[in-house]
């Protein structure tokens, strides 16, 4: 049942770019997670939570720490494994899905858990104490300030949201069990930036700015205002909306698998980064994996034109090179314009 305290997704004003980039997440966690860098008070955190609440519950394994899947016995934890093995089924509930905060003072044993060392050598079998990627298996990782975070936790959380596994290891001894969820980083570029290597792991980036438009911001305080006199009566008014964006996010879960893309579409996510001199070939990866995902959010089993260029600025904004204390821009036109010259000498030169 939907939580009417949460401001719905449908309900928030212009930030398109963050709207889409975080639907894509949900149809495709495996988009690697999104950076939301923008000032404070651009309803970023609100966005967040108002897509958890929009998507509907997930189904689990009865009783399990972390949230398994009963229908993907591959992805099974140690615990269900060992379930399924005497019992021949696994027992199974309809969750909601939650937001898990990270706190910014986070050790790395509060985010990946503990073994306890002297019940495995004592007792011989591993007793492990999940941390906050076991709470937000199947979830939302939601980490505000991700920038003011020690670079090795950062770290750690994007291995594990590329991965979709959590392994610890102590002494000899390691756990690993299924750590799916979608990782949401967000901060403020006035606090200080990421280093570039941590920013070329995030699967895609969004800059959201205050809206300027008089309009828009005197409907920003209009909704938000008749939200704060009566939420659930507001909710209820914009339940429909979010209801049917909720089933188009799952209805793109199942197509995703059948979208293809053609040669065609890969030579132009080649040329694109190649035209923006980015490093290394994860651009690539994320652009071909973004328009896929865009395609099945748009009801198609095929990639055009339009889902690889709707997908450049998010997969291709925080990885280009740019000087120390430059601000991260993004000229959409120009780009387009350098992207058609050279398809055009490339399809010259063919003849």
């Amino acid at each position: 049942m939907r939580d009417w305290k949460v401001f719905p997704f449908s309900a928030i004003v212009g930030q398109d770019k963050m709207k889409l980039g975080l639907a894509l997440n949900a149809i495709n966690p495996k988009l690697g997670g999104i950076l939301i860098r923008g000032e404070k008070g651009t309803a970023k955190s609100t966005a967040v939570r108002a897509l958890a609440a929009l998507l509907p519950e997930i189904e689990v394994v009865k009783g399990c720490r972390f949230r398994c899947d009963p229908k993907l016995a591959s992805k099974l934890c140690p615990e269900c494994n060992a379930r399924l093995e005497k019992d021949g089924k696994l027992e199974t509930e309809n969750l909601k899905m939650r937001v898990v905060d990270l706190p910014i003072n986070a050790t790395e044993d509060r985010v990946v858990g503990t073994l306890d060392l002297e019940h495995a050598l004592k007792e011989g079998e591993k007793r492990f104490e999940p941390g906050v990627l076991a709470e937000a298996a199947r979830g939302i990782l939601y980490v505000d300030e991700v920038n003011l975070l020690d670079d090795h936790i950062v770290d750690v959380l994007l291995d594990s949201a590329a991965m979709g596994v959590n392994t610890v290891e102590r002494e000899g001894v390691s756990y690993s069990h299924p750590a799916e969820f979608i990782l949401v980083g967000t901060m403020n570029p006035e606090e200080g930036e990421l280093r570039p290597q941590l920013l070329d792991r995030f699967g895609l980036c969004v800059n959201i700015q205050t809206i300027r438009d008089q309009d828009q911001r005197v409907e920003i305080i209009r909704r938000w205002s008749e939200y704060e006199d009566n939420p659930e009566q507001f909710s209820q008014k914009w339940k429909e909306e979010d209801g049917k964006l909720g089933a188009r996010i799952e209805a793109a879960k199942k197509i995703l698998p059948q979208v293809e893309i053609s040669k065609e579409m890969l030579f132009r996510i080649a040329g694109i980064s190649i035209l923006l001199a980015v490093d290394g070939h994860r651009s690539d990866l994320v652009l071909m994996k973004a328009a896929k995902t865009r395609a099945a959010f748009m009801g198609r089993k095929e990639v055009l034109e339009e889902d690889v260029d709707a997908c450049i600025e998010p997969a291709f904004a925080h990885r280009m090179r740019r000087r120390p204390f430059e601000e991260i821009s993004f000229d959409s036109k120009k780009i387009g314009e350098m992207i058609a010259r050279q398809e055009s000498e490339r399809a010259g030169s063919r003849y």
